[in-house]
């Protein structure tokens, strides 16, 4: 089960969301940049987009999204597992997805990533409720 209760669960998927609209935006504004402005190959340039939304997501998770739990092990160690879990798939899953999609498919590279992020995205919610962002609630909550 998800922590918390179905209420707090439903307003931390809301927070978790629009926290991933804005890295859905700097994912796709650095992948424009990374594949039509540096002319990089799609994979390198989906890659290297994945990291820069990752590195923002966890900023705004960790003091949003799940800024009600305490920072057991410190932010460097959830960056790391965050990284390690949620990052990792995100690039995987991409790569995969995209390889597929664009490489197989032909579909277009923008809406392919598209896709893709928006097929990690329940998986990337659960592994950072409960892995990354699990702590004890803070006492004032």
């Amino acid at each position: 089960m998800i922590a918390g209760n179905g209420r707090a669960t439903g307003l931390r998927w809301l927070k978790f969301n629009a926290v991933g609209a804005i890295g859905i935006g700097v994912q796709l504004a650095a992948l424009a940049l990374f594949r039509s402005g540096l002319r990089l190959n799609y994979l390198v340039a989906t890659a290297l987009a994945v990291e820069a939304a990752v590195l923002h997501n966890f900023f705004w998770h960790a003091h949003f999204t799940w800024a009600d739990r305490n920072e057991k092990g410190g932010l460097l160690f959830r960056l790391v597992r965050f990284s390690f879990t949620t990052g990792a798939f995100s690039v995987f899953g991409n790569l995969a997805l995209m390889r597929l999609l664009v490489g197989a498919a032909h579909l277009p590279y923008l809406p392919a990533n598209a896709i893709t992020i928006a097929a990690c995205s329940l998986a990337n919610f659960l592994v950072s409720d409960r892995f990354v962002f699990v702590a004890e609630l803070k006492a004032d909550s």
